[in-house]
């Protein structure tokens, strides 16, 4: 019965994929949605592609172990993310009318800047579909018991085949339809086990004070602490996939208003998976406690819940995935064809094509990097670590200055990227890369700063002289 109420529902989101082709005329529609995105719509997709395995899986296992501390990244710093993009850059950007983040790059600092941002977003959303088809091949793997590499490949497929079809049409319909399972599956299934825990009362006692707690206890490393809030936090900033909801809303205000809204509900709704990791642990005993806390909830829906249960729990972990990695694996996409791509082939027929193509690339990298790699929170986290360390610096610059010159931009781009990726050979490990990266990504931008500030002074000597 379960297998058969999975089975549907993935026929049902790959029909929604084959009604968006439909809708897909040209790259615009392709990749925002022909921009006409209300705010309902608008707030499910920012909300669903964020909303992913990372928040069921990933964070569950963490705030088991760690509290709430362990989960300041997820979903504390993404949540504060798309607060951010909604209150301070939503507006601006969408009346600057652009199709991709490499086209901000490209008109405030110039072609090269463009292809070496687009080049560092496209690498950086790798890794995120990586983890959400392990997370859905974890899925598929606990539901049927085929083996998790077929179970990877399959639901790869899937994503892949309805993104290709439908584009951002295929994303915003299904998200839609997927928000709603998410909050009505998951409030469902928090409210009946909740009992059998013994009420909530009963499972905040299990855990340690400490639990509910964003400072970790003893000693803290103030810079690893800074790190956790603004890797998600800043880092998915200048990023691709929340970009795009922004450019694909019917205007700046439903922009602006849809980004806030999703970004208050996606801290509402992502209390409800890290409870149940805790309802998980007082329900379970320790011979029923897998060896991957990744498959804790999993484990616990099936052990402890009826098939109708499991049906509704599954469906709306399902939805939270597949929304997240249709999202997650359109962004990367859509900046190879439109800022790379387009000036080889700049035929605008070709366009639609190349972007499928893209699409295709993308996930059979993604597919590879999973069956290397099978940790949700490393990939997910070393995905947001790029837009921090390479291009929240040259965005800022350009977002709230006149600067134009693009030698700094690309400078700080390459530098923040290279120290973060080569900082382990240092063998600095007690500061973080992160940070590394970032502090490396402005100091291009402070020798500039500070050369163009004694240059004007030196003019004015000469001028009052």
């Amino acid at each position: 019965m379960l297998i058969v109420g999975v089975v549907l529902y993935l026929v049902a989101t790959l029909f929604v994929g084959f009604i968006a082709a439909r809708r897909v005329k040209n790259n615009t529609d392709f990749a925002l949605a022909g921009k006409n995105l209300g705010f309902f719509m608008a707030t499910s997709t920012v909300f669903a592609t964020w909303f992913g395995s990372e928040t069921v899986l990933g964070s569950s296992a963490n705030f088991v172990r760690d509290g709430f501390h362990g989960v300041i990244e997820e979903p504390f710093g993404a949540a504060l993310c798309l607060i951010l993009v909604g209150a301070v850059f939503a507006k601006k950007l969408y009346a600057m009318n652009l199709t991709t983040f490499g086209d901000f790059f490209r008109v405030r600092f110039g072609v090269a800047a463009e292809i070496v941002s687009s080049v560092l977003l496209a690498f950086s959303y790798v890794s995120w579909v990586a983890a959400q088809f392990i997370a859905l091949g974890i899925v598929m793997h606990t539901i049927t018991g085929i083996s998790l590499e077929w179970a990877i490949a399959a639901m790869a497929a899937l994503v892949t085949l309805y993104t290709t079809l439908g584009g951002m049409w295929a994303v915003s319909l299904t998200d839609t339809l997927q928000t709603t399972l998410i909050v009505l599956g998951l409030t469902a299934v928090f409210v009946i086990l909740l009992p059998q825990a013994g009420g909530l009362t009963a499972v905040l006692n299990h855990a340690p004070a400490t639990h509910f707690s964003l400072l970790p206890p003893g000693k803290i490393n103030w810079w690893n602490y800074l790190s956790l809030w603004i890797v998600l936090g800043l880092g998915s900033v200048p990023g691709q996939d929340v970009f795009q909801r922004v450019m694909s809303s019917r205007n700046g205000k439903v922009a602006m208003t849809s980004s806030i809204t999703a970004g208050f509900l996606y801290l509402t709704i992502a209390m409800i998976p890290l409870f149940l990791g805790l309802v998980a642990v007082t329900l379970l005993g320790k011979g029923e406690l897998p060896k991957d806390m990744q498959h804790l909830l999993p484990q616990l829906i099936l052990l402890k819940t009826p098939v109708l249960v499991q049906i509704i729990f599954f469906g709306a972990l399902i939805s939270a995935i597949l929304s997240t990695a249709s999202g997650a694996l359109l962004a990367p996409s859509v900046l190879m064809s439109e800022n790379l791509l387009r000036k080889i082939f700049p035929n605008e027929k070709w366009l639609l094509l190349l972007s499928r193509l893209s699409t295709v690339a993308i996930a059979l990298w993604a597919v590879q990097m999973a069956f290397a790699h099978r940790h949700i929170h490393n990939l997910v986290t070393d995905s947001s670590a790029v837009g921090l360390v390479a291009l929240l610096v040259p965005f800022l610059v350009g977002f709230f200055t006149r600067s134009r010159n693009p030698y700094p931009a690309i400078v700080s781009m390459v530098a923040g990227f290279l120290t973060w990726k080569f900082w382990d050979m240092t063998g600095l490990r007690d500061f973080p890369d992160t940070i590394a990266g970032l502090m490396a990504a402005m100091l291009p931008y402070a020798l500039y700063f500070l050369f163009w500030f004694v240059w004007l002074r030196r003019k004015e000597i000469r001028t009052y002289s």
